[in-house]
């Protein structure tokens, strides 16, 4: 299997708008974040996206994803399916909608806000179906295990996904760690947590939970993402184990 970090940013991108860098070094270009979204592969070239951040349009150009399998959602917020437009051109050559999953919350919201994408408008064709998440055990040869995470007063979803004996687990924006969450993501390949920045925050995992969550699951490699502007690349890199990945936008591993 194969993973994709298509943006490895905080809500707001880094810099933020006014060229705000903090303290990311503009000169490394790692530190250069879009919003977060990732895409999973198997060694048959299907593939799953997790997310449809407001960058995906220039996510998808900048790693030639130009065919996805299916999408599944962590939660509604903006920065995690503001760009779900630009699933369209994916539509085009498609005989039927992307088949896409979230929490039953969360495809309510989802439904509400993007009603033209589940059932068409206008005379153009659905671009997605939506279903939930207790209606899908196997999605394009990946097998699918979730699980819900704390996120401040909200939740979002983790998803495990496992193909040609593999497993890959994607978990952003949660607050705390759960022995359910541990418990779904034991024995990983590659754990993609939450790492907002280093001192601790109210709906976002910081370092020290990122790095217990690694540890609590024994995953073989960890990649640390949704990283804000005070997680300088370099920086981070040197405090962090040699199996824990300092994600950036573009990165590729191999479970």
């Amino acid at each position: 299997m194969k993973l994709i970090v298509l943006g490895s940013g905080t809500s707001t991108g880094v810099p933020r708008i006014g060229n705000d860098w903090g303290e990311c070094d503009p000169n490394e270009p790692k530190n250069r974040r879009t919003r977060v979204s990732v895409i999973v592969e198997s060694n048959a070239g299907q593939r799953l996206l997790v997310d449809t951040s407001t960058d995906l349009r220039q996510q998808f150009l900048a790693n030639n994803i130009d065919t996805i399998d299916g999408v599944f959602w962590t939660h509604d917020h903006a920065d995690h399916c503001h760009g779900i437009d630009d699933l369209r051109v994916l539509r085009f050559d498609r005989k039927g909608p992307i088949p896409g999953f979230g929490s039953t919350e969360t495809v309510r919201r989802l439904r509400q806000r993007f009603d033209y994408i589940f059932a068409g408008q206008h005379g153009y064709p659905t671009i997605c179906s939506i279903d939930t998440l207790d209606r899908v055990r196997m999605c394009a040869g990946f097998g699918v295990e979730w699980c819900q995470m704390p996120h401040g007063p909200t939740e979002s979803t983790a998803f495990r996904f496992d193909a040609d004996g593999k497993s890959i687990v994607y978990a952003t924006d949660f607050s705390d760690v759960t022995d359910e969450m541990v418990d779904m993501m034991r024995g990983t390949d590659i754990l993609v947590s939450d790492c907002l920045k280093r001192k601790k925050h109210p709906t976002h995992a910081n370092l020290e939970m990122a790095l217990d969550l690694a540890k609590r699951t024994g995953a073989k490699q960890t990649v640390l993402s949704h990283l804000d502007k005070t997680m300088d690349y370099a920086s981070v890199a040197a405090e962090v184990p040699a199996n824990v990945h300092v994600g950036y936008d573009g990165l590729e591993l191999i479970a």
